[in-house]
């Protein structure tokens, strides 16, 4: 939404979702207080809305086949389906994000929200904010700018050695060209001498016819030998203007590194990681069914909770039952087993379901990976046919022009044979009287057959300066391109420790206003450190990046101490638990992604408190949806939109 257009509202729509039967609400931009009881199904319609936006976090109502969630927003509608298919949950739909797994770490704080309970069970922060950040791909893409950039530096220092190759080659050019241009003027000088001498011939009326005949052949021989020079002298230009241009296409070509992967295999590998994620989609979609399931029993959210405590009890309502109940009937097995055996149960399901997400990201990123590659490689063989095609055209253009320049050069010795042969037979038919005129016929012959033969070894010089200035001229650009690669590089290693950087920023300060919101007495001061410890990583220790929890308190005598995190209460280890996600809601940008933010479980906190801690999350999202106790959402300003929630 850009900031010259109005906020619009979002419409969710839910059929057989959780505990709900059907229900329709509209959220206004800002706060939505749900307000409720217990086990009136308000936590299943926050979990509808973060299915809608692409979680798994949603189950389906236990007596239905069939579900969906719907949400029209900003002109769009999203939707996601449940439906049950040989007793599994399968979703479909077109829902808000692809991938929800950062929305669900920063957005999406339900009282199971992974950031929140890291703080609460005083887990490693550092991996819980780094989560969404590919620092394998990072590392993968430093290895890559360490290679290109020591090829480049070892390109740059090839070409250091050439310089003195480009000083000789030069040297050589300049003294053939001194050399041709001596020879062009002892032509002209002798070219002048013969005009001279002929104008004396013509004056001599004892000329035999058979004398002058053959000097006209003479002079026809060396105009024609003039015209065949001419057109060698053109078919060498053109084929050092084609020379470049083929150095270029050259040096085109080996710019577009031929992809190197196996099509066959990698397509191998899209087909398997393609089964495998369908695999693991199917099983997590079976672990949150009962995942979700057995929440919605211990949360008395299903009708198999409620008959079966009707029907083992003599009296007393439901909820009293659930309060006093400290046993509960097994839906698998059927016997009395203690409600905290469940509990844990459930727990490492949910540890199971998350390494299944995990390897399911893994997979989608290294099959995003995998299709990149041999799109990259369909458009660089592409190109690379394109310019061979070139070349091959140029090359034949070159092979052409280069038989024309041997086909000239061998009419070019033949004529001046030719010449030779007409020299000599003039020189017996003239006799002493014209020896002066047949001698300069035959100087300038050998000066002109010399000067050609110099023009030939100045081509060869000019190709080869040409070929080194061509490496030259990339001087500039693997100088640029070796800095910009350096810039990447420390970009790339500072990436990380930037963010880890801003996450204890972010959280330092959001920490501080919270403290100041809520006045707690005795916390004088909340913060993290980021720190450098030596792990052991297999047989070696290695640096690691880890958060350190720092927590200051005030005692009645007034002297600071630090505490722990297990000394906190619950409302303040609560309190922690969402500032520490809303750090990371600010690092990654959450909003960007996500539109909503939703609260849930914060029935420790003072209803005062609560009421403070909503009003500084207000600014952050475009939509804050909260589920209150009726209680606690009296203390919140009445400006706020409420929804009232009763059970179905």
């Amino acid at each position: 939404m850009t900031n010259s257009e109005a906020p619009t509202d979002a419409t969710v729509r839910l059929q057989h979702i959780g505990g709900i039967d059907t229900r329709d609400v509209t959220l206004s931009p800002g706060v939505t207080v749900l307000t409720g009881r217990n086990a009136t199904n308000r936590t299943s319609f926050l979990r509808g809305l973060m299915g809608v936006c692409g979680s798994d976090a949603v189950s389906l109502k236990s007596d239905a086949d069939e579900g969906s969630v719907e949400l029209e927003l900003d002109g769009r509608t999203y939707t996601r389906h449940l439906s049950r298919e040989n007793g599994r949950v399968v979703f479909d739909g077109t829902p808000y994000l692809q991938d929800a797994s950062t929305a669900e770490l920063f957005a999406f704080l339900l009282g199971s929200n992974e950031a929140r309970q890291a703080v609460v069970t005083n887990r490693d922060l550092h991996d819980v904010i780094m989560a969404p950040v590919d620092t394998e791909a990072i590392n993968a893409e430093i290895r890559s700018l360490q290679r290109e950039r020591k090829q480049t530096e070892q390109e740059l220092s090839e070409l250091e050695s050439l310089e003195s190759e480009q000083r000789r080659l030069e040297s050589r050019r300049e003294e053939l060209e001194t050399e041709i241009s001596e020879l062009e003027a002892e032509r002209d000088r002798l070219a002048e001498q013969i005009d001279a001498e002929d104008q004396t011939v013509e004056t001599q009326h004892a000329q035999r016819d058979e004398l002058d005949e053959t000097l006209r052949e003479l002079q026809d021989a060396r105009s024609e030998l003039e015209t065949v020079r001419f057109r060698l002298q053109s078919q060498r230009e053109s084929v050092e203007s084609l020379r470049t241009e083929r150095a270029e296409l050259e040096s085109e070509l080996e710019s577009v590194e031929a992809a190197d992967i196996d099509r066959d295999e990698v397509t191998d590998r899209v087909e398997q990681i393609r089964g495998q994620i369908e695999s693991l989609n199917t099983t997590i979609a079976d672990l949150q069914t009962v995942i979700q399931y057995t929440e919605d029993v211990l949360d008395g959210k299903t009708d198999l909770i409620e008959d079966t405590l009707v029907e083992s009890t003599s009296g007393g309502s439901v909820t009293d039952q659930l309060v006093s109940s400290e046993t509960i009937t097994c839906w698998t097995c059927g016997t009395e087993v203690e409600e905290s055996q469940i509990e844990e149960t459930t727990t490492r399901l949910r540890g199971v379901r998350d390494e299944r997400r995990e390897r399911r990201t893994e997979l989608r990123r290294e099959l995003d990976e995998l299709e990149r590659d041999l799109r990259s490689a369909d458009e660089t063989q592409s190109k690379r046919q394109s310019l061979r095609r070139k070349l091959d055209r140029l090359e034949g253009e070159l092979d052409n022009r280069t038989e024309q320049i041997d086909s000239l050069t061998e009419e070019r010795d033949e004529l001046a044979a030719r010449v030779e042969q007409l020299e000599r037979e003039a020189e017996d038919k003239q006799g002493q009287a014209n020896e002066t005129l047949i001698e300069l016929h035959k100087d300038l012959n050998e000066v002109e057959f010399t000067l050609d033969r110099t023009r030939d070894d100045l081509a060869d010089v000019n190709d080869e300066l040409d070929a080194i200035d061509e490496q030259f001229n990339r001087r500039e650009t693997l100088e640029a391109q070796r800095e910009q690669l350096t810039a990447d590089l420390e970009a790339a290693r500072t990436r990380i420790q930037s963010l880890t950087s801003s996450a204890v920023e972010a959280f330092n300060e959001e920490m501080e206003t919270v403290l100041d919101l809520l006045e707690y007495e005795n916390i004088e001061r909340v913060w993290l450190e980021r720190v450098e410890r030596r792990v052991r990583d297999g047989r070696q220790k290695v640096m690691q990046t880890q958060f350190e929890l720092h927590i200051v308190r005030t005692a009645d005598s007034g002297a600071v101490y630090e505490d722990t995190i297990d000394h906190l209460s619950e409302s303040e280890r609560e309190v922690i638990g969402l500032v520490f996600a809303l750090a990371g809601y600010l690092v990654h940008d959450v909003h960007e992604d996500v539109p909503f933010m939703l609260l849930d479980s914060v029935e420790a906190i003072d209803s005062d408190r609560i009421a403070a801690l909503v009003d500084h999350f207000e600014a952050f999202p475009q939509f804050l949806v909260v589920a209150l106790l009726p209680e606690d959402a009296q203390a919140l300003d009445d400006s706020y939109d409420r929804v009232e929630w009763g059970g179905e």
